[in-house]
């Protein structure tokens, strides 16, 4: 499928029918050993800290200031 032959609205409602397909069967998904490593190291990092992080807000005025 081209999906540059697509207009803008097809190609966002293809997407939206592609995640959807995606999370209908997330699952089944397998994490590799590194993925679930990685995890569980942020999780610990977490417990550890506590920190929730940043706001949406702060990190989407650093992202806007980046662009």
């Amino acid at each position: 499928m081209d999906t540059q032959s697509l207009g803008t609205s097809q190609r966002i409602l293809l997407a939206g029918q592609l995640w959807d397909s995606v999370r209908a069967n997330s699952d089944k998904l397998e994490l590799t050993r590194e993925q679930t490593r990685f995890l569980e190291s942020r999780l610990s990092a977490f417990e550890t800290d506590g920190s929730l992080g940043d706001s949406w807000v702060n990190v989407k005025g650093r992202i806007l200031k980046e662009l």
